[in-house]
């Protein structure tokens, strides 16, 4: 390198110091992006959450957990009216009929008794792959069914599914962190490949969206959330179904909804 270019990189990085030097301070900016909901429902002012195909679970009952948290969160967003009346029996609903025109009784709009559980549990059919569900899907295609559902309930948005909820075991190997320490005592972290044993849960609930006016579904999405933990921590079922719903429900209220992402912006001085 001659004289003239090392001075010339002298210079350069000079300046870039001098440039640091300046910005010796910064400021965040908390800044909220807005997404658009998936769904047009401005022609509906009400909103039925008319329950969910689920299999028995002895410690979740996920059709009426994912009821009472749906309602809870429209009522809390104020997004429609949200309707309150007991929960279709789609389970049984589904096992008495094959899509026909007919539809069972209709339940009172008035009444407010949350979903109760099977009578009799051991009945119930348990959902451990998205396969089980499939032979009770046909009901949500029976157009007749609700339609009639929407005029009991002056023609509202509704929304039902299937939620799968079941325990999952997984082992393999995993990354984990783990402190070392040098011979003069100095710390470290490096990455460690451990086989480990885990047991957890699935969540996969289907969301269909249906309007109440003819009976035809406009919108279906499907979400998948798992967790994992070590195969020596008990976790209470609920408290990981739970949290998996926490997980996927700022993407059920987009779906109806705007929302906006909250974030931050550094600025330099």
């Amino acid at each position: 390198m001659t004289a003239r270019s090392r001075k010339t990189v002298g210079s350069f990085s000079l300046a870039l110091i001098a440039a640091l030097a300046a910005c010796t301070s910064y400021t965040e900016i908390p800044i909220e992006t807005p997404i658009q909901p998936k769904l047009d429902v401005s022609a509906f002012q009400r909103i039925f959450i008319a329950g969910f195909i689920a299999g028995a679970n002895e410690d979740v009952d996920a059709n009426m957990e994912t009821v009472r948290l749906l309602r809870s969160q429209l009522r809390n967003k104020g997004i429609m009216r949200v309707i309150d009346a007991d929960t279709l029996p789609l389970l049984e609903i589904a096992k008495q009929n094959s899509g026909e025109a007919t539809a069972p009784p209709v339940p009172d709009q008035q009444a407010v008794t949350p979903p109760q559980p099977e009578q009799d549990p051991t009945k119930a059919p348990v959902f451990n792959d998205e396969k089980d569900l499939e032979p009770y899907q046909h009901i949500f295609a029976n157009v007749a069914y609700w339609k009639r559902i929407g005029e009991e309930f002056q023609q509202p948005l509704i929304v039902t599914g299937a939620v799968l909820f079941a325990p999952q075991q997984r082992s393999g190997f995993v990354q984990r962190e783990q402190e070392v320490y040098d011979p003069f005592g100095r710390r470290s972290v490096v990455p460690v490949r451990t086989y480990m044993e885990r047991k957890g849960f699935v969540l996969r609930p289907t969301f269909i969206f249906i309007d109440g006016r003819t009976g035809e579904t406009l919108h279906t999405e499907t979400f998948r959330e798992e967790i994992l933990y070590n195969a020596s921590q008990q976790t209470p079922a609920l408290s990981s179904y739970f949290e998996l719903m926490d997980r996927l429900l700022p993407a059920f209220l987009n779906t109806l909804s705007a929302q906006k992402i909250k974030g931050t912006r550094t600025l330099l001085k």
